[in-house]
């Protein structure tokens, strides 16, 4: 397994997936909150980051305004899947796989239907650290939960069928956070395993940024970015863009593509500093398997 599966939550990768927990601790703490993550703030705390991350909305404005835009996106972007999440199981789908799952939870807060699987892909000591943080907190699982430790530019098809996945049947799976750390070559093998993968009636939700390297320049990122304490644009493949969208388009998928800040009105969200947060650029993918 190679250098990226051997990051963990405090450096590089990781300490962006600790920051998304942060985001959700503080859309949990507000009063209109759009998600509910009963362990976000935990999994911060244990991992205690060399700077400092809030959890919670008093101690935004204390520490810089760039968390706040920051929480009000990862709480548009969780609510948009969780509700793509409760839509795939209306429809009967109770294969789910979280794509770099990372501090993920879902297969503990939401309603899953009885029989749901949802399978959780990400790197070894991400995965270990929140299992430790869950048994400490006395998570109960809403779902069977199946952890999978694998570095996602690799070949995970075959070890996730290992896991129990049922490629006949449908799935609905989700790209959240991940596509930009991904080298295109990556990026298309994904999104191939994906298709390989997916009986008719599968689903696919990813998140996507058009212009990664412009957004990597605007002075609220590089504010975020100097707050985790990582150089983000050395994570950050610097490559033409991949349009997903397009190739899964033409590879047999129904598409559609909803853009975060007009997702954001609809949940009676204005996202702020749009020539700096990721909601300039960043649009929610939805495919179908036709």
């Amino acid at each position: 397994m190679n250098e990226l599966a051997e990051w963990d939550i405090v450096t590089g990768v990781g300490i962006t997936a600790l920051a998304v927990a942060a985001g959700r601790a503080i859309e949990t703490d507000r009063d209109d909150g759009l998600v509910s993550d009963p362990y976000a703030e935990a999994f911060v705390e244990a991992a205690a980051p060399p700077r400092p991350m809030p959890t919670r909305l008093e101690a935004v404005d204390e520490i810089e305004m760039s968390w706040g835009w920051l929480a009000d996106y990862i709480g548009v972007r969780s609510r948009y899947f969780d509700d793509y999440f409760a839509e795939a199981s209306r429809a009967g789908i109770d294969q789910i796989v979280l794509l770099a799952a990372g501090l993920d939870v879902r297969a503990y807060r939401l309603d899953w239907p009885t029989g749901t699987t949802v399978y959780e892909l990400d790197a070894p000591k991400v995965l270990a650290f929140k299992d430790d943080v869950l048994a400490v907190e006395k998570a109960g699982l809403r779902a069977d939960r199946r952890a999978l430790a694998v570095d996602l530019r690799e070949d995970w098809a075959v070890p996730l069928q290992n896991k129990g996945f049922d490629r006949s049947r449908p799935s609905a799976w989700l790209a959240e956070g991940l596509l930009p750390f991904l080298p295109n070559a990556a990026k298309e093998r994904l999104v191939r395993f994906v298709t390989d993968l997916s009986a008719p009636g599968s689903r696919l939700e990813i998140e996507h940024v058009d212009d990664v390297q412009a957004m990597l320049q605007e002075d609220q990122f590089q504010q975020l970015s100097e707050r985790f304490g990582i150089d983000m644009a050395a994570l950050w493949p610097e490559e033409d863009d991949f349009h997903p969208a397009e190739w899964l388009t033409d590879h047999g998928w129904d598409v559609e593509i909803a853009h975060s800040r007009e997702v954001a009105e609809r949940f009676g969200r204005t996202l702020q500093n749009p020539s700096g947060d990721p909601s300039r650029s960043s649009v929610f993918i939805t495919a179908v398997r036709q």
